[in-house]
Order: structure tokens, then sequence, then C-alpha cells
């Protein structure tokens, strides 16, 4: 189980290569990322590999949305850090109890995540042709 600090970000806090922010406001609360939120927790580590690990968990716990019944607030949603701590520890520790099957779905995870990323890249190349070829037709 990798070793890590959670806080709140801070808007000018410096931190060295080894962390990952996590979304704490809005239907989107829970999403991890590389970059800071403005709105966001770090959860930070003692190295690259603790963070990759981890990244893994908090994309898969944000994308089954568990971060749902966790919510408080009427009008904009947000995570608390007491509560985002304690299930996050709680079901990073169960989900790395099976370290081989982890391994084998963070592999999977990452190629859907790059399949969706060329997907995605293609569609805007259809779109741009859709908009050259409509352009032209359109000019004569």
């Amino acid at each position: 189980m990798p070793n890590f600090i959670i806080k709140t970000h801070q808007k000018n806090a410096v931190y060295r290569a080894n962390q990952i922010f996590i979304l704490n406001k809005g239907m989107n609360s829970g999403k991890p990322q590389k970059e800071p939120f403005t709105n966001s927790f770090v959860i930070l580590f003692q190295n690259e590999q603790d963070a990759e690990t981890v990244y893994w968990l908090a994309y898969s716990l944000w994308k089954s949305k568990f971060w749902y019944q966790s919510l408080v607030g009427s009008v904009i949603p947000f995570l608390r850090l007491p509560d985002f701590r304690n299930e996050f520890c709680t079901k990073a520790r169960l989900m790395m109890q099976e370290h081989d099957e982890h391994i084998k779905n963070v592999a999977t995870l990452k190629i859907l995540e790059q399949k969706e990323k060329q997907f995605h890249e293609n569609i805007n190349l259809i779109n741009e042709l859709r908009r050259v070829i409509l352009h032209r037709y359109c000019s004569k």
C-alpha cells in the first residue's frame, strides 16, 4: 500500500513532482488529474509509481460515481476533506489487496483511455473535414 498525504490544495502552493489533484466541488467531485484544479484536494506521494497507482484507483472511483454518496450541499455539491480522506484510504486499501488484479485493471484502463483519446481525435478530424468540405461547397 503506497504511503500518501491528503490535504486541501492551496492556490499558490508549489509541490514537488509526485502528486495528484482531486476535484472537490460540483458533480465531477472525485475526478483525479495531474494538474491542479481550483477547488481540489492534493495527494502527495514519495515516488512516481505510487502516484500513478493511486491515480488509477481515484480514476476508478470517480468513473464508478463512488463519491456521489458523500456529496453535501444543496446548490453546489462538494466533498468534505475528512469524508474524502476516510473513504479514500479505506477503499484504496481494499482495492490494493488484490495487487495482481489491480495491475491488470490499471493496464486495461490505460489502454481504454488511450483508445478514447484516439477516438476523440478522429471525431475532431472528421468534423474539421466536414467543415472544410462545406466551406468549399458554399463558397462557389
